[in-house]
């Protein structure tokens, strides 16, 4: 259950940058409430998924899933343009999430 609270926390992470985003500074209210939804939602699945993993390695992945997760809605959704060099890197932090969640032992 740790690890389904952990990824929870990442993708709500992803939910509230995006909404954020649709808020526009803040000035659309629901698109506002979505993202204090959003982040409670990842705090409160992060400190539950902390409960039982260790900081050095939750926090990382979390972080990781968030940046991921707000790259592919911003490529998708907004229509961001990457170049290709940037796609590797990308590839690199997906690597280094797995690698890390492989070589913890939990």
């Amino acid at each position: 259950m740790t690890w389904i609270y952990l990824i929870a926390a990442g993708l709500f992470e992803v939910v509230w940058a995006t909404t954020m985003k649709l808020s526009h500074g803040f000035s659309n209210l629901p698109y506002t409430l979505a993202t204090v939804v959003g982040m409670l939602a990842s705090f409160g699945f992060l400190s539950l998924a902390i409960k039982h993993l260790p900081l050095s390695l939750a926090y990382p992945i979390w972080t990781g899933i968030g940046a991921v997760g707000s790259i592919l809605v911003g490529v998708i959704l907004f229509k961001d343009q990457l170049p290709a060099l940037t796609w590797v890197f990308i590839i690199m932090l997906v690597v280094g999430i797995v690698g890390i969640k492989v070589t913890s032992g939990q």
